[in-house]
C-alpha cells in the first residue's frame, strides 16, 4: 500500500486543479489568443505562471482508490491491476470471473 502522504498529497493536487481550473482556462485563452497585443498576453502569461505548480491538471497521477497504488492502474474501474484479481476473485466485480487453469 502505498504512504497515506501520496494519496492525500494526490487528493490535494485533485482539489486544486478543480478549484483554479476556470482560472487556467481563461488565462490560456488570452495567452494562445493571437489578435491580443502582445503585453496583454505576456500579462497574462505572468498571471498564469503565478498560480499554484499543482493546480495544473499535468500534475496529476493516476492512483488505485483502494490501495494508492500508482502503477498498473485501470481507468474504468480506477483500481491497479492486484486489487482487480482480488476483487474478481471475490465476486466483487459484475461479470469478471478470475480465470485459473
Amino acid at each position: 500500500m502505498a504512504k497515506k502522504a501520496m494519496v492525500e498529497r494526490e487528493k490535494k493536487r485533485q482539489r486544486l486543479v478543480e478549484q483554479y481550473a476556470a482560472k487556467r482556462a481563461a488565462l490560456k485563452e488570452i495567452v494562445n489568443d493571437e489578435s491580443k497585443p502582445m503585453e496583454e498576453r505576456f500579462r497574462a502569461s505572468l498571471k498564469l505562471a503565478k498560480l499554484p505548480r499543482n493546480s495544473s491538471a499535468t500534475r496529476l497521477h493516476n492512483r488505485c482508490q483502494l490501495t494508492g497504488r500508482p502503477h498498473a492502474y485501470y481507468r474504468k474501474l480506477k483500481v491497479s491491476r492486484i486489487m482487480l484479481r482480488d476483487l474478481a476473485s471475490h465476486g466483487q466485480i459484475p461479470g469478471m470471473v478470475k480465470s485459473s487453469w
